[in-house]
């Protein structure tokens, strides 16, 4: 098969001379493929606006992954919630105990969108030192919060691209009370969990009371499970919570044992801290065999991609032939995988936490 190239043989060396004079690199080909992206969408001749969004939206995203890459082995939680929550709210000082907890005694950073309201209350409690703001230019709301470091604010024209970042970045979620915004990231990050375009990852909702939280429960119950548009192992993708320990105890958990996923050759490999036993992998094909299209579910070796990418090396590993559907049921064999560790005080090394979005 072709390579994806110009098709001019002097611009493809060009491109490749180009990339060595930059420095070459053991991705110089992924790079390749970005200049050839630009150089084929101006022969192709978009209007300027669709050229200014493009660019926009790819500055961005290079700029965010700069200011986080100094910080990919630390695990951070987004903290989501409504802009017009005021200091004197119940949710506002739950948000803010709970980023205080998780970066104090659980040493995870913080991750919000940087404007006032709940936004405010988590880099407020996880302070200058354990803040990231991913801010979004509005008109009416036009400075970040005073309490992300300059260093650590990433500026955002448009929300897609700012929602790539909060999934990119993050390991956990907490959703605190709030609009259409916060509506808009609550069901695009379970969209994203569902439909296998993220990584099963930990989302808690959070409250200070027992009312906004329960009222979105029953309309998923009632108006989405019950009709059939969703199925029940897609509530086993997030918890409700209004405590701080234990919303920090659901985070942290699901990283007790697992560490990673990634797809090999249409195989979902499991990456994990510890390597679960004859019997434990008895339990798992016993419970968990509805999840695989063919096989077992089976301890396996780092694959050559993986090897070749330096993936997650130290992990131990489990592959099955996963159906790609029941991300729900794949939620619970996480959590009985984590289960294990409690079995053997023995891990694999702690292998730092992986940037959550993999192939």
């Amino acid at each position: 098969m072709a390579g994806y190239e110009m098709g001019d043989p002097d611009l493809d060396r060009g491109i490749a001379e180009l990339i060595e004079r930059a420095g070459g690199g053991a991705d110089r080909g992924l790079i390749a493929e970005l200049m050839t992206t630009a150089l084929k969408l101006h022969r192709d001749g978009p209007d300027r606006g669709r050229l200014k969004l493009f660019n926009s939206a790819l500055k961005e995203m290079r700029y965010s992954a700069r200011v986080f890459g100094d910080y990919g082995g630390v695990p951070k939680v987004t903290v989501f919630g409504s802009a017009r929550t005021p200091p004197d709210h119940p949710d506002y000082r739950l948000a803010c105990d709970f980023a205080r907890h998780m970066w104090k005694r659980r040493g995870w950073m913080v991750v919000t969108g940087a404007g006032p309201g709940i936004m405010e209350a988590g880099n407020r409690g996880a302070g200058r030192e354990g803040s990231f703001g991913v801010n979004i230019r509005l008109p009416f709301e036009t400075s970040a919060n005073p309490y992300i470091p300059g260093g650590r604010l990433v500026n955002f024209k448009y929300f897609f691209t700012r929602k790539l970042g909060f999934v990119m970045e993050s390991h956990a979620f907490a959703v605190f009370p709030g609009g259409v915004g916060t509506m808009d990231e609550t069901f695009e990050l379970l969209t994203l969990i569902q439909t296998g375009k993220a990584p099963v990852q930990p989302v808690v909702l959070m409250e200070s009371e027992e009312s906004y939280w329960p009222a979105w429960q029953r309309f998923v119950t009632e108006q989405l499970l019950e009709t059939g548009m969703i199925s029940p192992g897609d509530l086993d993708l997030y918890r409700i919570t209004n405590r701080v320990e234990e919303a920090a105890d659901e985070i942290c958990r699901f990283y007790a044992n697992y560490h990673s996923q990634r797809y090999v050759e249409g195989r979902l490999v499991i990456r994990l801290r510890q390597k679960p036993t004859d019997r434990q992998m008895d339990l798992l094909n016993d419970e968990f065999s509805d999840l695989v299209v063919e096989g077992r579910i089976e301890r396996v070796d780092p694959h050559a991609v993986e090897i070749r990418d330096r993936d997650a090396l130290d992990c131990a590993r489990v592959g099955l032939a996963f159906d790609r559907r029941s991300f729900g049921r794949l939620r619970r064999l996480l959590d009985r995988l984590n289960g294990f560790i409690c079995e053997d005080e023995d891990p694999v090394s702690k292998a730092p936490f992986p940037r959550p979005i993999s192939d």
